[in-house]
């Protein structure tokens, strides 16, 4: 069992020093020697674990936007309305960008960056489900406008990236008025006029 909890510390210890250097150097500038060392491991330890470099973010990406989704839906229930689920939803994933804001901006670089293979990028797609499907019923109720979900995370919840880097940068404080408007500025973004 001892055993076992090393290998998993070890590991975390891999994806974490992968986050960390991925967000500040950027994926090219992080060589896999870099990431041992601060993981606390042997350069020959990674490969325990990952085929390659490119293996040992791909499943880094996984692991992040599993912890990122299960956040964002951990309060959200289906019976809820179009409406309420997507405040829900919207409000989680706002406070996982603040609270976790190195997960969120490794997030922010895989999505905007070829760095994440298709196969894992689609993965990750997957563990937005929840979304989709509330989306979906929202666009079946006339909710929601019928467009792709492509454009909905577009305009809804991206910005909640750039006003994350914003606030990282000290250029703006996203206080709970902020917020407000911010929700406010996403639904009306994606919700049928009435």
């Amino acid at each position: 069992m001892a055993q076992l909890q090393k290998s998993i510390d070890k590991r975390n210890a891999l994806i974490k020093a992968t986050i960390e250097l991925v967000n500040n150097n950027g994926f090219h500038a992080t060589p896999m020697s870099k990431i041992a060392k601060m993981a606390n491991v042997s350069p020959a330890t990674i490969y325990l674990y990952f085929e390659n470099k490119q293996d040992l973010v791909n499943k880094t990406y996984i692991d992040v936007k599993a912890a990122y989704t299960d956040y964002a839906f951990a309060t959200y229930t289906e019976n809820m309305s179009v409406t309420e689920g997507f405040e829900m939803i919207w409000k989680r994933i706002a406070d996982f960008k603040l609270k976790e804001c190195e997960n969120a901006m490794f997030l922010a670089q895989c999505d905007n960056t070829p760095m994440i293979d298709e196969h894992s990028r689609q993965e990750g797609i997957k563990h937005l489900q929840p979304l989709l499907d509330l989306w979906a019923r929202g666009k079946k109720e006339g909710i929601i406008k019928p467009i792709s979900d492509y454009l909905l995370y577009a305009y809804a919840i991206n910005p909640l990236s750039f006003l994350m880097m914003s606030e990282k940068r000290g250029a703006f404080k996203l206080d709970s008025t902020h917020l407000e408007k911010a929700y406010q500025a996403a639904w009306s973004s994606i919700k049928l006029c009435e």
